[in-house]
C-alpha cells in the first residue's frame, strides 16, 4: 500500500475511491490522504489557488475566519509579532489583525514567496485553510514549530475528517488541491512527534503551543 505521507508508515489502506482520486487511511496517525504520486503539481495548484474569490473586503470570508481572529485577540496582545504562513491571494486574516494594529508578516510559496520571514520568530502563526493543502505535512509542521518563540502559539483552521458514512457526500475532500484530512488522533500525533506542550481542538479552530 501507499506510505502515508504525514508519518510515512507502511500500515495504509484505500479508504475511498471515486472516479477523481484514491484516497488512502493511515492506522498510525489516522490521516487520510492523497498517494505522493497523485498529489497535484504546482502549476495546477497555483492555477486553483487563483481561482478563489479571496475579497480581503468581503464579509462572508471575514466572517469565515473570524474564530482564528478572536483567538488571537483574546490571547495575544498588538505588541506580539504574527506570521500568516500560507496567506494565499487574499490574506483576510492579516487584514482584520492590522486593522487592530498586530504587525504580520506574510509567507507564501506562491504569492508571498521571500523566504526573509521565514529568518525570524513569532509570538503566534496562523495557517488558516493551509494544513490539507500541505504535501510534506510533518516538515512543514516541524518548521512552524521552530518559527514560533518559547510559548509561541500555532493556530490553524481546517475541516476535520467526518465519519467515514459521510465521506462520500463531503463537500471538502472534492477539492483537489485538499490532500490530507486530519482527525484528532493525527493532531496528537503531531503534537507529540514535533513537540507541543498542549493541543485545543474547537470545532475547526486548531491550537498547538
Amino acid at each position: 500500500m501507499q506510505n502515508c505521507i504525514l508519518c510515512q508508515s507502511h500500515k495504509t489502506a484505500l479508504y475511498y475511491q471515486d472516479h477523481n482520486r484514491r484516497y488512502c487511511n493511515c492506522n498510525t496517525c489516522g490521516c487520510v490522504f492523497i498517494p505522493q504520486q497523485s498529489l497535484p503539481g504546482a502549476m495546477k495548484e497555483k492555477e486553483r489557488y487563483l481561482s478563489h474569490q479571496n475579497d480581503v473586503e468581503d464579509s462572508g470570508f471575514q466572517k469565515f475566519v473570524s474564530p482564528i481572529v478572536r483567538a488571537i485577540k483574546a490571547n495575544h496582545s498588538p505588541k506580539d509579532k504574527g506570521l500568516d504562513f500560507g496567506a494565499g491571494t487574499g490574506p483576510v486574516v492579516s487584514k482584520l489583525l492590522e486593522d487592530l494594529n498586530y504587525k504580520m508578516a506574510l509567507y507564501d510559496p506562491f504569492f508571498h514567496p521571500s523566504k526573509a520571514p521565514l529568518l525570524n520568530t513569532y509570538d503566534f502563526i496562523v495557517c488558516c485553510e493551509v494544513i490539507e493543502h500541505l504535501h510534506h505535512p510533518l516538515k512543514e509542521f516541524v518548521l512552524l514549530k521552530k518559527l514560533l518563540k518559547k510559548n509561541g502559539v500555532l493556530y490553524c483552521m481546517t475541516d476535520l475528517l467526518p465519519k467515514k458514512e459521510d465521506f462520500k457526500n463531503w463537500y471538502y475532500k472534492n477539492d483537489f488541491t485538499h490532500v490530507i484530512f486530519y482527525t484528532p488522533k493525527t493532531l496528537q500525533w503531531i503534537q507529540k512527534k514535533v513537540g507541543f506542550k498542549h493541543l485545543e481542538i474547537d470545532n475547526r479552530l486548531i491550537r498547538f503551543y
